[in-house]
């Protein structure tokens, strides 16, 4: 059973994707009598059944659920620990995939990017760009080693370690009646238009937003709803829109006719963190993160935009 467990895993794992006996053992390019022996086996060496099922219909109960979940994690970290052994057969190189958040400030992306391990000199970092939520669903499923995210959701599965911290900064036009301050407070905000990023962005962040408005007695006039710093550019250099940035894209945001000023509120900090599976073994992963965690230290305090940025 233990030599079969790995093949018994795929057959659930496919099974859950499809929930037909048909597609799924064409996935796997087996027979369906053998996927239908390989989910029984399976089920009889767990102690309880993982689907439901009739002659017409597949779905999965909350144990096959639980089980899927670190059978993807298990199935995973067995094909890496067979390309890692090849990779050190033929001194080839070693892939991390790493994501990041779009809020993510580039210093951090400039500084993860010098890391060398001298015990890995054939390192290879992949670098992906995702959303907060997403990245943390793809580091606890596996599919992705570390993640550079802003403010990731909670997660008893999940470690976490602060690496930095900035405040929001509100982008304007030139001609703004705002641009006269050097920092602003939601109070400021108050009766304006704001550009906020859509919530399934980051549920959390925008949430956090909205609630510290509220506590503060503050209601925008209207809210616009955009996907990137980007989209916001024509609301906002029209002269009567505000709009809610990160660093990064504040940076991208900043010229000649558009200025930007930080929102000083102590609840509305972006902070963010590098992340991995709470029991991600890894010995590559963890020597890059005390690498790259060194290096910042170095810095001191990460380094942040000016206090404002004129037009």
């Amino acid at each position: 059973m233990k030599r079969n467990l790995i093949n018994l895993m795929k057959s659930a794992i496919a099974l859950a994707d499809t929930l037909n006996f048909s597609r799924a053992a064409k996935i796997l390019h087996v027979s369906q009598p053998t996927l239908t022996k390989n989910v029984a086996a399976l089920e009889d060496w767990v102690g309880a059944p993982l689907f439901e099922r009739d002659r017409q219909n597949v779905t999965i109960n909350d144990a096959g659920r639980a089980f899927v979940e670190e059978a993807r994690v298990s199935v995973l970290h067995c094909e890496r620990a067979v390309q890692a052994a090849r990779a050190a057969t033929h001194n080839s190189e070693t892939v991390l995939n790493v994501g990041r958040s779009p809020y993510t400030d580039p210093f951090l992306i400039s500084i993860l990017l010098t890391v060398r391990l001298p015990l890995f000199p054939k390192l290879r970092v992949e670098l992906s760009s995702q959303f907060s939520c997403d990245l943390v669903q793809d580091v606890l499923a596996g599919s992705m080693d570390l993640a550079i995210t802003t403010e990731p959701p909670l997660s008893p599965m999940l470690s976490a370690a602060k690496i930095a911290e900035s405040p929001f900064y509100i982008a304007m036009s030139e001609d703004h009646e705002l641009a006269a301050h050097e920092a602003l407070s939601l109070t400021d905000l108050g009766g304006k238009e704001w550009v906020l990023f859509e919530r399934r962005v980051h549920p959390r962040l925008y949430d956090s937003i909205m609630r510290q408005a509220q506590e503060s007695h503050v209601t925008p006039a209207q809210i616009h709803h955009v996907m990137t710093a980007e989209e916001a550019f024509p609301y906002i250099s029209q002269g009567h829109c505000v709009a809610f940035l990160a660093k990064s894209g504040a940076l991208r945001l900043a010229n000649g006719s558009i200025t930007i000023r930080p929102l000083m509120e102590e609840n509305l900090v972006l902070k963010t963190y590098i992340a991995a599976r709470a029991d991600n073994k890894s010995k590559i992963a963890s020597e890059f993160v005390r690498t790259f965690v060194r290096k910042i230290s170095q810095f001191n305090v990460i380094r942040q935009l000016p206090l404002s940025i004129p037009a």
